[in-house]
């Protein structure tokens, strides 16, 4: 469901206290439950329970949380459970939702409280978005399901971003420019205005796109160029 945000928070209505666990537990998995405790000392309430992820961690707790298991351990719970999927990677964390089939699991968005998100900007976030501190969007900007952004990224006016689209740290999108599903932007890379990259492309860190670029390719360099198709 499409969401205009005010705060992420108070759009999804939550009651006094919401069980929250995270799906990954490497570094961005760390970062996401940072900003969960941010958004606790902003007044939401979360309650963190801890790390699912296929892979064990080497020690049993992780930023100070439990591991609590597998994909396969989480769909089985037996109890409602809202659920960030805390992966950096497009392709991975599309697949990584794919599997998440229980009905009992949410996926809200969650905003870092210091990203002003008012109901005069027209921000329209769907399901399962991740936005990380700094980040700066303007206004009539449309977000689909899964997007991160990462620390410091700016979307401008009119911009859209499909669904399972990740920008890593400072990426930058200008006015207007479309990212089809699942783009992976490198961190430092910008992509000026009116520009469309097509799905599962990835642009390289510090790389600047200004010509439209085609679906699932790699380009690289300023300014960017197609080095290899998506095998």
């Amino acid at each position: 469901m499409t969401q205009l945000l005010s705060t992420a928070y108070e759009a999804d209505a939550l009651p006094p206290v919401t069980p929250i666990a995270l799906v990954g537990a490497g570094g961005l998995g760390r970062e996401i439950a940072l900003l969960i405790t941010q958004l606790n000392a902003a007044g939401a309430s979360w309650q963190l329970l801890g790390f699912y992820d296929d892979q064990p961690p080497a020690t049993p707790a992780v930023a100070g949380l439990p591991y609590l298991g597998t994909v396969a351990a989480l769909n089985a719970r037996p109890t409602p459970l809202a659920v960030a999927v805390a992966v950096g990677s497009s392709a991975a964390r599309a697949a990584v939702v794919q599997r998440l089939h229980s009905p009992l699991l949410s996926f809200p968005s969650l905003v870092h409280p210091d990203v002003a998100l008012r109901a005069e900007q027209r921000v329209a976030l769907q399901e399962g978005c991740l936005i990380q501190r700094g980040c700066i969007l303007t206004c009539d900007i449309r977000l689909g399901r899964f997007v991160l952004l990462n620390l410091g990224c700016t979307l401008g006016h009119d911009s859209v971003l499909d669904d399972f689209c990740s920008l890593m740290p400072h990426a930058n999108v200008g006015g207007g420019a479309h990212l089809a599903t699942g783009v992976y932007l490198g961190t430092n890379a910008t992509v000026i205005h009116q520009v469309h990259i097509g799905a599962h492309t990835t642009v390289g860190a510090g790389a600047v796109v200004v010509h439209h670029l085609p679906a699932g390719c790699t380009a690289v360099g300023v300014p960017a160029r197609k080095i290899k198709p998506l095998d």
